[in-house]
């Protein structure tokens, strides 16, 4: 009979370190229910902020971007609609990155005394945010019902962006998680990061005013290709193939240096915790 004791020997968490993780699923589903539990415990309206903070933001773009700035979306294609549909995959990315940044020191006590693949924790603070997307995304049906819009068959096509988006949070937000573990001030430029990220990423506004010149440059933010992908599912606006394919391979590149240097130094994480 196959014995479930973890054997903790020289170089083993090395070798078997991916196995490990399969081992300790029971510890990513726990806290991963936990800190869906937790989030919106201790608030005044619950899990209703999943839906007030994207619709107020969405309110505040689509008058300073449509009526002031006097930007247009798709034909046929509510501004408010276009701009939530930036805001879903954002959001999603600039909560996971937020939480998963964090995560390792809300979790010090159980690091510092139990082994586990460190990994763990990360995963299931960003599988939370997911949560959260899912709700905003129930708003979203809500709007195309009140703007009488039917989406286009390429809807069904949103989870493979959802997989997108979820990677690329997965590969910043594990890397700006061993960062913080290792310089505690870190802490302090995630916010600055996230609200910088906000306005160079197409969430108020299509990536179609960008200038042509400035397309590539500016795909090298991988949450464009995100955005973009999301709208065509959506709304159908076309996507940019080149800085798409430029997107995703930063995300792609993220992913795998994210995952380096977490494992790099997940090592000493008991000890600078």
């Amino acid at each position: 009979m196959k014995s479930d004791r973890i054997i903790i020997e020289a170089g083993r968490t090395e070798k078997n370190y991916w196995r490990d993780l399969w081992h300790f699923r029971e510890l990513f589903y726990i806290l991963s229910w936990r800190d869906i539990k937790v989030r919106y415990k201790q608030t005044v309206i619950g899990a209703a902020w999943s839906i007030v903070r994207p619709l107020l933001t969405t309110i505040i773009f689509t008058i300073v971007f449509s009526r002031v700035a006097k930007l247009g979306s798709p034909p046929g294609v509510p501004y408010a609609i276009m701009v939530f549909c930036g805001m879903l995959p954002w959001q999603f990315f600039a909560n996971a990155m937020s939480e998963a940044s964090n995560s390792l020191i809300g979790n010090a006590n159980l690091v510092s005394k139990v082994y586990f693949p460190r990994m763990i924790i990360p995963a299931s603070s960003i599988i939370t945010s997911l949560v959260d997307f899912g709700i905003s995304f129930l708003l979203l049906l809500c709007m195309m019902v009140f703007y009488q819009y039917v989406p286009d068959v390429k809807i069904f096509l949103l989870p493979l962006f959802v997989v997108m988006a979820f990677l690329a949070a997965f590969g910043v937000g594990v890397y700006l998680t061993a960062l913080n573990v290792r310089y505690r001030d870190f802490r302090y430029i995630i916010p600055f990061i996230v609200q910088f990220g906000m306005y160079v990423t197409p969430v108020g506004f299509s990536s179609d005013v960008v200038p042509a010149k400035w397309r590539l440059v500016y795909s090298l933010n991988p949450m464009v290709g995100v955005v973009d992908g999301f709208r065509w599912c959506i709304i159908g606006q076309p996507i940019y193939i080149p800085g798409f394919l430029i997107s995703i391979a930063v995300i792609v590149v993220f992913l795998y240096l994210g995952i380096s240097y977490f494992r790099k130094t997940e090592k000493s994480f008991a000890d600078n915790i």
